[in-house]
């Protein structure tokens, strides 16, 4: 009886195991593929531009030519990665060049 018990319980545990690996995959493979649009909501609300050559200078008179989104804190990128997450858009990439009214100097 032990044995039994020992082998559901073996069993129980490597599909719980398995199931979350395949659940914590999900997130990763969501975000390789999903890119801000300018004309999304959110991205509207925020100022988003995909190229910051291109932000509305009377709109957004705070804004800098030497300011992008691979400079801002919030980028989840490499400075040499052309798509990145970003902490304002959730699981949606952001262009390296872009532009954003939140967009804060990354720490040194």
């Amino acid at each position: 009886m032990e044995t039994s018990n020992s082998r559901r319980r073996f069993i129980a545990l490597h599909a719980l195991l398995a199931g979350g690996a395949l659940i914590a995959g999900k997130p990763a493979i969501a975000q390789a593929g999903a890119h801000v649009d300018e004309n999304d909501e959110q991205a509207l609300a925020l100022g988003y531009r995909q190229d910051t050559a291109k932000v509305d200078a009377k709109k957004y008179p705070k804004h800098e030519a030497s300011q992008h989104c691979a400079n801002c804190t919030f980028w989840q990128g490499k400075p040499t990665d052309a798509w990145a997450g970003c902490a304002m858009f959730g699981r949606k990439h952001i262009a390296n060049g872009g532009w954003c009214q939140v967009w804060a100097k990354a720490p040194s």
